[in-house]
């Protein structure tokens, strides 16, 4: 289904754990607030803020499951300290949505946007890697509501809270500006293999004022 696998390289892919890590069996179930109901015929995708063209791009659940499907193994780092390695994503790459709805050429920064609200920003490099996938699938299963269902967006380089459950939209930015967890002192970039955990471990330039 859809294209080949793309699988990790770099420290990652030698199986390392990126520090203050532990190896999980499993896939705990970790998130803030209930788990939403989903209701395909309200189901929207919306990418909006500083577009190419100005406008607010939309699609329905139907609509979003018919691009591209695609593939990619890597591991999940939570901050919580566990990691999960060697995982299959499957779902529609971050990239396909930029070339589809394009950013303004000013555009920095992303916030994605998930139920009730939650949000989470990454700079613009950071979402459109190639391996930045908005997930559908695990290991070639539907993921299931607790995980994400019916879409999560997963940012395999970072850790596992830049890539929210639950996904309705993306907006793009001209400047930085923090998501959920970032305003309640988490890292502003998420790098876990330099173990940026918490806000006040940021250098100068790494995130705004809180």
């Amino acid at each position: 289904m859809g294209q080949p696998v793309e699988r990790e390289s770099g420290e990652a892919a030698q199986s390392e754990l990126p520090p203050g890590q532990r190896l999980q069996r499993g896939w705990p179930v970790t998130h803030y607030g209930p788990v939403p109901k989903f209701r395909p015929e309200r189901w929207e995708f919306r990418v909006f803020g500083a577009t190419a063209d100005g406008e607010k791009h939309c699609w329905t659940h139907e609509e979003f499951t018919a691009l591209p499907y695609a593939s990619v193994v890597s591991d999940l780092h939570c901050v919580t300290k566990f990691s999960m390695l060697g995982a299959e994503w499957g779902g529609i790459p971050a990239r396909t949505i930029l070339e589809i709805a394009p950013p303004a050429p000013t555009v920095t920064h992303v916030m994605v946007w998930a139920e009730y609200g939650f949000s989470s920003n990454l700079r613009l490099a950071d979402f459109a890697s190639d391996r930045t996938i908005f997930a559908t699938h695990k290991d070639g299963e539907l993921l299931t509501a607790e995980h994400g269902f019916p879409l999560r967006l997963v940012v395999p380089h970072l850790y596992a809270w830049k890539g929210p459950k639950w996904v309705r939209g993306v907006e793009y930015m001209t400047a930085d500006r923090r998501g959920f967890w970032e305003e309640r002192g988490y890292h502003n970039v998420g790098d876990p293999w330099r173990e940026q955990r918490y806000s006040y471990q940021e250098e100068p330039g790494e995130g705004p004022e809180l």
